[in-house]
């Protein structure tokens, strides 16, 4: 014996379905239609979001402490009068005031833009160095090493040496030329014998960067090239080069940046002499802050620099994600 099942509203009539049960539309009485309930995360997919964040969480929280807070803290005092000992005192923008009205500021700019001009020989010298090292001859790793030398000297060793070199009374260049030079004596002359410097151990590491380049080149084409005849120049500029593209943005990258934060040489071979003619931003943000106790207007000195190195790498990030799509 069946029973026929209906819901009846307060008029009287019987209302067909009921909780669950399919209504005329196709859609389910008492819940919400099929089209809008959405399936939440798996469990695997829960787990391994946890997993990647707890492992990428130690390594934020070094940047936070280590990069962030140390960036803010020198923006914040930068706005301040501070000598490192007494109560700093809020000032606003009088640092930056003074700066953008100082003679050593503008110096030490026109060097920071001679060190970046001078400094982009590094990665084509360190190309053609690799391009003759990746060799198999006799004694060639013999020849690696000497050139890879200057990289792991320090750069107060490499501002020793070339101090020596320079020397007007008893230097190498002294010998070769047959009278002295006062280079490191001279206005004139100073920012460029400490360039000359840095770019020796600067093209050992883009000639490092480029003979490990040169080891992941794709065989195949190079072998296509040959047989239609590509040979010197053409090969290089169009087969090998591009497939260099990576590891010259790289050296780029890392010159720059190092052209830009450049400070040991400085300080080993001049000091920012003679008459802060060679002085960079980086040395004169600690000249002010280390002899002259002026910690917020090296603050501000620094907020400049990271500025530009700011502009520059957003600049290449830019760049270097336009090309990869």
């Amino acid at each position: 014996m069946s029973h026929s099942v209906t819901r009846h509203t307060v008029g009287g009539h019987a209302e067909p379905g009921g909780p669950g049960l399919p209504a005329p539309g196709g859609a389910v009485r008492g819940g919400k239609p099929a089209s809008s309930r959405r399936r939440g995360p798996s469990p695997t997919a829960r787990r391994q979001r946890r997993a990647a964040f707890l492992f990428l969480a130690p390594a934020c929280v070094m940047v936070a402490i280590y990069v962030v807070w140390p960036i803010l803290s020198t923006i914040r005092l930068s706005f301040f009068n501070w000598d490192g000992m007494s109560e700093p005192s809020f000032v606003g923008l009088a640092n930056y005031v003074e700066l953008f009205h100082a003679q050593t500021f503008y110096t030490a700019l026109k060097n920071n833009v001679i060190w970046l001009l001078l400094f982009l020989l590094a990665p084509p010298m360190g190309l053609a160095v690799a391009l003759y090292l990746n060799q198999a001859v006799a004694g060639i790793r013999i020849v690696k090493s000497l050139f890879f030398a200057p990289f792991v000297l320090s750069g107060v060793v490499v501002g020793l040496i070339f101090s020596w070199f320079y020397d007007p009374t008893f230097g190498l260049l002294a010998m070769i030329l047959g009278h002295g030079v006062p280079v490191l004596g001279d206005p004139r002359y100073a920012t460029f014998g400490i360039v000359f410097a840095a770019l020796w151990p600067q093209t050992a590491y883009c000639m490092i960067l480029y003979l490990t380049g040169l080891t992941s080149l794709n065989a195949e084409q190079i072998e296509a090239a040959r047989m239609e005849g590509a040979r010197g120049w053409s090969m290089l500029w169009h087969v090998i080069l591009p497939q260099l593209r990576p590891t010259t943005f790289m050296a780029i990258v890392v010159t720059i940046i190092g052209a830009l934060r450049s400070f040991d040489l400085i300080s080993v071979m001049t000091s920012g002499g003679p008459f802060e003619s060679s002085t960079v931003l980086a040395y004169y943000m600690y000249d002010q802050a280390i002899k002259y106790y002026r910690i917020g207007y090296s603050a501000a000195v620094a907020v400049v620099l990271f500025a530009i190195m700011l502009v520059y790498i957003v600049y290449h990030l830019r760049r270097m994600l336009r090309a990869e799509q």
